[in-house]
């Protein structure tokens, strides 16, 4: 009977949870489609989330196109396809790797600041202190995160493409001796607009998906099993909402790529 009542404890307690999260999101999205609309928050969280990124984007993005084109390159010689070198990376760049590293990559970065940001609210009281003063805590901390969210994350997958795309470019073509019209016509004959507007879901979704987690993570603090409380339980929250989103990006690729190809 112990284990029955476990069991019965653990799916109420997860039961609640999901329905908790499910109605920030959706506050979250009242908050932030409808008036007063504040510019200034949403920019300082676009400057945060979206440019603050791009150098480990830029980074990353280069070293996977040429990682790519490196590995690409030893493939396609074996059936004399060097080619098909450009479709082969821009396709797994646009489509898969740069929306998926791309959103790894930023919840590591900002996942992770936004749920100690506002755990650390939650653990000083502070979003007790706005409520006080009749200050909406999911219009006036939530929302502008997640439309610069859904705003930068876009903006950053097409950076991670292209800059991928250049170093497989630098790999291929400077080192390997593709031909770069080769290159350049092979991708210009394979992608097509629904390749790219696959990569765009794809980082529209992960987008609201690493803001809702971290940001709800961070706000239940104080719900968290075991006691969000002090800095080792703003620590542990930060780690499971980073864990949760990652996995997330990864359980969501799947299904759209599912639905969409």
């Amino acid at each position: 009977m112990n284990l029955i009542a476990t069991l019965g404890a653990e799916t109420l307690r997860v039961l609640e949870s999901l329905g908790r999260f499910g109605l920030f999101l959706l506050t979250c999205l009242y908050c932030a489609v409808t008036p007063p609309y504040k510019l200034a928050p949403i920019v300082r969280q676009i400057r945060f989330i979206g440019a603050h990124s791009l150098f480990v984007i830029s980074f990353t993005g280069l070293f996977t196109g040429m990682v790519l084109s490196l590995q690409g390159y030893y493939t396609l010689a074996k059936f004399g396809s060097v080619g098909f070198l450009g479709a082969a990376v821009s396709l797994s760049l646009i489509r898969e790797l740069g929306p998926v590293i791309g959103a790894l990559m930023v919840i590591g970065r900002a996942g992770s600041a936004i749920c100690a940001e506002v755990g650390i609210m939650r653990n000083s009281e502070q979003i007790d202190a706005l409520e006080c003063m009749a200050i909406d805590p999911y219009r006036y901390l939530i929302a502008p995160k997640l439309i610069a969210g859904l705003i930068a994350m876009p903006l950053l997958t097409c950076v991670f493409d292209v800059v991928g795309i250049f170093g497989g470019f630098l790999v291929g073509v400077q080192l390997f001796d593709v031909s770069a019209g080769a290159y350049f016509q092979g991708m210009y004959s394979s992608v097509g607009w629904h390749d790219i507007e696959m990569g765009l879901v794809k980082s529209v979704v992960f987008g609201l998906l690493l803001v809702w987690i971290c940001a709800a993570k961070g706000f239940f603090l104080h719900l968290e099993r075991g006691g969000g409380f002090g800095a080792e339980g703003v620590s542990r929250t930060t780690t499971s909402a980073v864990v949760i989103a990652s996995v997330s990006v990864l359980v969501w690729d799947y299904l759209i790529s599912a639905v969409l190809l």
